[in-house]
């Protein structure tokens, strides 16, 4: 299974994109990883929030393919503790997905017609991080249920 995780606009701080550059470079070791930043939609602070998410909704889609299985990191999602998401994602390798992509939108969150086409949303926190934040936590958390699944120390329990 491979796994693509997109961002909508660069990150913004450097030390985040640090700490991400730590885990991009070691995912994969255990699948095929990718990540990708979809760019910021021009003249953003002109847009009112729903013609925003609409426009950023209107480039997510245009790059899913029909058999993608399309994971939105959103508040709303469901919660997972690490061993419950490590087994989700074993779940899903299993049911035979192809390629799994996980998205985090821009600030405001997605468009409707995005959350329709999603196959599943999920949820880092009950807690409100920054989407530039959450990049960094996504990896980290996708790292871990990775070395948990290889029953690798990483993760105390």
């Amino acid at each position: 299974m491979k796994v693509k995780f997109w961002m909508i606009g660069k990150t913004a701080e450097p030390y985040l994109e640090a700490g991400m550059a730590i885990y991009e470079k070691r995912l994969p070791h255990y699948l095929p990883f990718q990540s990708e930043y979809i760019p910021d939609v021009k003249q953003a602070k002109n847009l009112d929030t729903d013609l925003l998410k609409n426009k950023e909704g209107e480039s997510i889609l245009k790059k899913l393919d029909k058999r993608d299985f399309l994971v939105l990191l959103d508040e709303n999602g469901k919660s997972y503790r690490s061993v419950d998401f490590a087994s989700q994602i074993e779940r899903w390798s299993i049911q035979g997905i192809d390629t799994l992509v996980f998205v985090i939108g821009g600030a405001y969150g997605f468009s409707e017609e995005v959350y329709a086409r999603a196959n599943a949303n999920l949820s880092l926190s009950p807690m409100t991080f920054s989407h530039q934040m959450v990049r960094l936590i996504f990896l980290e958390q996708l790292y871990r249920a990775c070395s948990i699944n290889k029953g690798e120390p990483y993760h105390h329990e």
